[in-house]
């Protein structure tokens, strides 16, 4: 899924890798060479990703950097348990994003190309603010994912002509 970084990035004191670091001190686990390859690989840019889609960008078995597919998804919960990554559901499967370091925002999704589009909104967050107060509700956060098609796929689709319609 194509990705952009126009969001910019929240001021951190630490990095991903010594926040991680700090996390497993915290519960008594080590990081090990696994650990450390898919936290290099995932914060070495900005994407949407499931863990099949993690598998196949990293090296096979017998490479070295090879990670097995118990520890990737075992290491994601991992991130997510942290505060490295943010879990959330698309269409049936588990997608993950940065969430340390990364301001909040919430998603276009076109169900067409499955292109995910990031983007921010004061008025949506004045609007949750708001119905939150008038329900004596305190804010943790919210996901919202807008289902639609893109302006691409809707050009695409004009542009491509049916037989049935040249009649």
């Amino acid at each position: 899924m194509p990705e952009n970084d126009s969001l910019g990035f929240v001021q951190v004191s630490l990095t991903p890798q010594q926040r991680f670091e700090e996390y497993l001190q915290s519960r008594g686990m080590r990081n090990t060479e696994q650990r450390r390859t898919l936290i290099e690989h995932i914060f070495s840019h900005h994407q949407h990703f499931d863990a099949d889609q993690l598998i196949a960008q990293l090296p096979s078995k017998g490479e070295a950097g090879y990670v097995s597919r118990p520890t990737v998804y075992r290491t994601l919960a991992e991130f997510v348990d942290a505060g490295l990554l943010r879990k959330f559901e698309l269409n049936g499967r588990a997608v993950y994003e940065h969430d340390y370091g990364y301001p909040q925002h919430d998603h276009l999704y076109c169900t067409q190309c499955q292109k995910l589009y990031e983007f921010q909104s004061d008025e949506l967050i004045d609007l949750r603010n708001r119905v939150a107060l008038e329900h004596g509700f305190r804010v943790n956060g919210h996901r919202l994912i807008i289902h639609g098609v893109c302006e691409a796929c809707i050009k695409s689709r004009r542009r491509t002509k049916r037989k049935v319609d040249l009649i």
